[in-house]
Formats: structure tokens, sequence, C-alpha cells
């Protein structure tokens, strides 16, 4: 097989047998030296590919760690049923507190509990630190030094984005439920991510000097207002029901 001639079925039987998203880098590090495309060729090849997919059952799409085959969300209910064992739901405070660090990151877990006006569950933190959809991004410059919260590029894999610009308008985020898809396939070795260490995130406006940790330049979220000062966890109210493990 002529590489050159053969691209696009190369590249298309790469994604399918992957089971994770390819950068270009390692798309390209599939070839020799001699017969490596370049990487306006990969894009070519994989727009075709896009729009070959269009009307089918799955789909090629480019997320934050590169470009991947998936199944169409529309064909979730059906395709969840091969697996016996359902996926576990995560709980509305959850979801709320991810939310809130998508979009106000880098936040502390005072501000959020500020924000929301109960306590923020250790086990929530835990969970989404587990999960690698948050990292800690630096420390905030007041007494205590407390930890800052981002979001990582498995977080975007995970929800189809390609980069924090895809999050929807908070105004048309009417239903936070909405944010955990139906659909989560589990990963052929039983991890929880596909990948390991998280990508650039973007932190926001208003805040004082931070220890900023990981990756250098983060770019900053669209309208993301001034950040509030921290509250320690004491001062705020408790969610009035029992704490509960959220690890799925």
């Amino acid at each position: 097989m002529n590489p050159s001639d053969n691209l696009k079925q190369i590249v298309e039987a790469a994604l399918l047998a992957a089971g994770r998203p390819l950068s270009l880098d390692a798309l390209q590090g599939l070839f020799d030296e001699m017969e490596r495309p370049e990487k306006k060729d990969l894009r070519t090849v994989l727009g075709e590919l896009a729009g070959e997919y269009q009307g089918r059952g799955i789909e090629v799409v480019e997320v934050a760690s590169g470009w991947r085959i998936q199944v169409r969300k529309e064909c979730a209910p059906w395709i969840s049923r091969l697996w016996e064992e359902k996926p576990g739901r995560y709980s509305r405070a959850l979801m709320e507190t991810l939310a809130l660090i998508a979009y106000r990151q880098p936040i502390t877990r005072g501000e959020i509990e500020e924000i929301r006006g109960v306590s923020v569950s250790t086990n929530i933190i835990r969970t989404l630190l587990e999960r690698e959809w948050v990292r800690v991004v630096g420390h905030r410059d007041v007494p205590g030094k407390p930890a800052l919260y981002g979001t990582t590029r498995e977080f975007l894999d995970y929800f189809g984005l390609r980069s924090l610009d895809d999050l929807p308008a908070l105004s048309e985020l009417k239903d936070i439920d909405g944010l955990d898809p139906e659909l989560e396939l589990p990963e052929p070795d039983g991890a929880d991510s596909a990948g390991k260490g998280g990508g650039p995130v973007r932190p926001g406006d208003g805040t004082p000097a931070t220890t900023t940790v990981g990756a250098p330049s983060p770019a900053r979220t669209a309208n993301d207002p001034a950040q509030k000062p921290a509250e320690t966890p004491s001062s705020a109210q408790t969610d009035g029901v029992p704490e509960v493990d959220e690890t799925p």
C-alpha cells in the first residue's frame, strides 16, 4: 500500500483502532520520515472523512486532544444498552461545581461555596480530580494560599469540546443536568479517562498574583467576571444532607 495514495484509509483506520483522540503529530508519527504527510494534507483528509460520515451512526470530530471516531449522540439511547451496567450518574451538586470551575476558572473552593451558598463536599473535589476533569493550576495570593482550580484537556474531550470557547453561553444553559452526557462508553482497560496530563486551562481576570502550575501562557475565558474574595469552608452553609461518596 502506497501511503501517499491511501492516506485517507490509513488515517481512518488509525482513528478507529486508537480508541482515543489522535493529534496531527500522533498521526504523522505513524509514517516513516520519507513518507510522512504534511499537516495540511492530514487536515484535508480528516475534513473529507468528517463529510463522508455525515448522516451515519458514527462521526469524525475534533476535540481538544485531536481527532476521533465516536458514536453520534442521537444513537446513545440504543448503543448504551450494549453494557449491562449503567454508567454512574453524577449529582447535581457535582455538576454545579464543575460548571462553576469551567466558567469562572481559576476559582477557589471558598469562592465556589460563596456562589452556591453551601459547602462543597470533599468527595466532590476528589471525584473531579480523580476523573482528571479539573486540576490545581495555582494558589490564590491570600492568607491560607487556597488552591485555584481549572479544567483540563480530559474535560474538553469528555464533553466533546475543542476549547472552552465551545462551551454554551450561560444564558443557554437552562438545565445543569444537561452537562452530563447520557452515553459514557467504557475504556478498553477500564480506566476512567483516556490519556493523562491535562492540557492548558484558561483562567479569568481580576485575580491577585498567583503561583501558576502547569502549562504556560494560558488564555482567558470570554466574559469571565472578576473573582470574589475567597471564603473559608467553615463560613459557608451546609447542603443539609449527609455527605456521600460521589465517586462513580
